[in-house]
């Protein structure tokens, strides 16, 4: 099992991107708002190759409010992505040069 931990952007951030002639399956997604005083906000986005971001056709949460110090646990479903597909983020609010106080975990599988 591999894990990839990203701190969340107001602009689009690909946290996983599968490299060639590889499959991955999502085993859990975790999103935390590190802000002890305020809520933030985020979408998720599922990007087949060679597709962009798309929030009519790849937005798979939109617009979730997580509260100061919650975590979001996306661990329910499993997800198998393909070589050049993407998990992608955006969230608000903007703390600083972009960055917000979520941060994401994505945990997978090589199959």
């Amino acid at each position: 099992m591999a894990i990839v931990n990203e701190r969340l952007t107001t602009t689009q951030l690909d946290a996983i991107t599968v490299p060639a002639n590889k499959t991955y399956a999502i085993t859990n997604i975790l999103v935390c708002n590190n802000s002890s005083s305020a809520a933030a906000n985020f979408d998720m986005h599922f990007i087949p190759s060679g597709d962009p971001l798309n929030n009519n056709k790849t937005r798979v949460i939109n617009n979730l409010q997580l509260p100061q110090e919650e975590t979001f646990t996306f661990d329910s479903e499993r997800v198998i992505l393909s070589t050049g597909d993407k998990i992608s983020f955006t969230a608000t609010p903007d703390v600083g040069s972009g960055n917000t106080d979520l941060s994401v975990t994505v945990s997978y599988l090589e199959v």
